[in-house]
């Protein structure tokens, strides 16, 4: 995360008359506090990094950075306002209003999860269908259903209106999804569990107003017990069953959404060591979900779907849970007295910051054109598994082994690099699937133009990460 501060307090802080606390991790907290007095100054606003910082430029994420070069944070399924809501608990009416957006976002972002995921249906879908509810889209569906524009009925929302330009087969896919008996028992348990969902959402909104302590605690556990019988129904195996993809994908997104649901209801009642056991536990589901998906993709539009939505998740939302986590462990730290200062600091709102700031960032994800250019490089098995090794770096020690066991046997010694941590997830990959083909087709060494002209093009970059020359 990037932390910005107000002019002001920028100065301060480069002068060392005011600092930043830091976590146990030792990662710096977006908040400015004078080191004498102790008192906090001010809360920041956080973007997404504007630099790769401790993401290495050898992956998906690193390459993002730099072409997206920082922005407000803008995660997908996490609740944009976690970046706000927890440091400032509901003690002051500015942190009612901070809480009952989170909430809000929340519920709006699982009504568009299983709205979008509810255009696949059941079984395979064409790429017209999936790029009609891609990444983009789904982002613009969550803007208007933010402003009221969509209804939400049953946690579904009516999408034909919205998505009319995208062709006739769209609509078609939806009708056809709306009749399919086997996709209507699916569609009602979704009902059910975003009905108990909705209650209690409201529910805690409404304990947050409760003035008497235990009584709030008491509606707050009311609401916890409904938000776990939602989410037994969102995480039934049964659900997955008969999914492409992309469908599996948007069901664990709303499975995800419900288990956030429940760590703010912790939140709000300062169970700071839950919370942090939670989020820990939830980003490792996450990327398991995810690694679970990625691996049964089957074809290439799947794949261009899921591309440049798993890097956003995995660049905007695991990092908003990492950084709801270490505020978590942060609190428990805290005294009384320094929690409810907090709660009463008024956040950096800083209209002219935004106008600054914001309007250098692109309207449109960055994530789509990132996908753009690695596809003009890669085949689509090593797009698939460069998105492997992002989601579980360590997958990756396998793919570098095979290369190196291959070159030296081939007889191309300087493609088994020194030191793979200087070579890119898209390098590895590209080597890897190369000497995949030419193992399994002729089983022959490669010759020089074969190497230089694969089956498909390596980046242009190779022969200078690699060192290798002819």
């Amino acid at each position: 995360m990037d932390y910005l501060f107000t002019p002001a307090t920028q100065a301060l802080l480069n002068t060392g008359n005011l600092v930043q606390p830091t976590a146990k991790t030792g990662k710096l907290l977006p908040v400015a506090r004078d080191p004498v007095t102790g008192e906090f100054v001010e809360v920041a606003q956080i973007f997404y990094p504007s630099t790769t910082g401790t993401r290495s430029s050898r992956t998906v994420l690193g390459l993002l950075a730099q072409l997206a070069g920082g922005g407000p944070v803008h995660p997908l399924v996490a609740p944009v306002y976690v970046t706000v809501a927890p440091l400032q608990l509901a003690q002051t009416h500015q942190g009612f209003q901070k809480i009952y957006r989170m909430l809000n976002s929340l519920k709006i972002n699982l009504a568009v999860m299983q709205a979008t995921a509810a255009v696949f249906g059941i079984g395979a879908v064409s790429s017209t269908v999936l790029s009609a509810v891609n990444l983009n889209q789904v982002l613009k569906i969550r803007e208007d259903a933010k402003h009221q524009k969509l209804k939400i009925k049953g946690g579904f929302i009516d999408l034909r209106h919205i998505l009319k330009d995208r062709g006739v087969e769209v609509i078609q896919q939806i009708f056809k999804v709306a009749h399919d008996s086997s996709f209507e028992m699916h569609r009602q348990k979704l009902v059910n569990g975003y009905d108990i969902f909705s209650k209690a959402i409201k529910r805690c909104q409404s304990a947050l107003t409760l003035p008497d302590l235990k009584l709030r605690n008491s509606e707050i556990n009311s609401a916890r017990d409904m938000l776990f019988e939602a989410l037994k129904i969102y995480d039934n195996p049964s659900f997955l069953e008969g999914l492409c993809s992309a469908g599996q994908l948007r069901q664990r997104e709303c499975v995800w959404a419900v288990e956030q649901a429940i760590d703010v209801t912790f939140h709000l009642q300062r169970a700071y060591d839950m919370v942090s056991q939670r989020l820990l536990e939830l980003q490792s589901k996450i990327r398991q979900d995810i690694l679970t998906v990625v691996k049964g993709c089957q074809s290439e539009p799947e794949l261009d779907f899921l591309f440049p939505e798993v890097t956003r998740i995995l660049g905007h939302d695991l990092s908003v849970i990492e950084f709801w986590q270490t505020e978590a462990d942060w609190m428990q730290t805290l005294s009384p007295k320094d929690q409810h200062q907090l709660a009463n600091l008024d956040k950096l709102s800083g209209e002219s910051v935004k106008s600054s700031v914001y309007t250098t960032f692109t309207v449109l994800a960055a994530e789509p054109s990132l996908y753009d250019t690695l596809k003009q490089k890669s085949h689509y098995l090593s797009l698939r598994d460069q998105l492997i090794f992002a989601v579980s770096p360590e997958i990756r020690q396998g793919y570098e082994f095979y290369v190196s066991q291959q070159a030296i046997a081939t007889g191309y010694q300087a493609l088994a690099a020194p030191n793979w941590q200087e070579i890119s997830d898209l390098t590895v990959a590209n080597l890897y699937y190369f000497f995949q083909i030419r193992e399994h087709s002729t089983g022959n060494s490669p010759n020089e133009d074969e190497l230089e002209t694969p089956y498909w093009q390596f980046p242009a970059t190779l022969k200078n990460e690699l060192n290798y020359s002819k």
